[in-house]
């Protein structure tokens, strides 16, 4: 949202430059840019892949690529998984860090910005009779929801492993 990164901007102090990925302008960008955020969502599973190998293999030399996106494949072509233990990467002179689960690096913080999340929604389960009622209710919640009284209802999860889907919302509606 455009709010949100002018509240960034704001918080940072500097100019941001921001595009809709178009792929020419994005490789020309990255030829200069100094530090490049990979944070992209998919609604269908795996991260869309957006940048190419070629794409970073023109960077500049000591430049970073930090995809937040590595726990869903990653947006980077040139990304693997590492850990906290070992978090970076060279690859065409590039650093690369690609932690899944970057808050858990974090523990104190995450839990907290975790509990800030979670409290009110408990609070409302309770005062709409159940967890199930609440998601009833509450039908933007059911996108966050990957297991369901025993079913896996995650698609992305269920193809990648190979196991049983079962729709969020037949279930729901089957509790009626």
């Amino acid at each position: 949202s455009v709010y949100r990164l002018k509240r960034l901007q704001n918080n940072i102090g500097h100019r941001l430059w921001t595009s809709v990925v178009e792929p020419r302008m994005l490789a020309k960008q990255l030829k200069t840019c100094e530090v490049a955020v990979g944070a992209l969502a998919s609604q269908t599973g795996r991260t869309p892949m957006v940048v190419t190998e070629d794409m970073v293999s023109n960077m500049r030399p000591g430049s970073v690529v930090i995809d937040v996106s590595i726990d869903r494949g990653g947006c980077f072509e040139t990304s693997e998984i590492t850990s906290h233990e070992h978090p970076i990467f060279m690859k065409y002179g590039v650093i690369h860090y690609c932690v899944p689960n970057i808050p858990s690096g974090f523990s104190r913080t995450a839990s907290q910005a975790i509990s800030n999340v979670l409290m009110p929604l408990l609070l409302e389960a309770g005062e709409e009779g159940g967890f199930e009622k609440l998601v009833w209710h509450r039908v933007h919640l059911r996108s966050g929801i990957y297991l369901f009284k025993g079913a896996l209802t995650n698609f992305y999860l269920s193809e990648r492993f190979d196991l049983k889907y079962t729709d969020l919302n037949l279930l729901i509606a089957s509790q009626r």
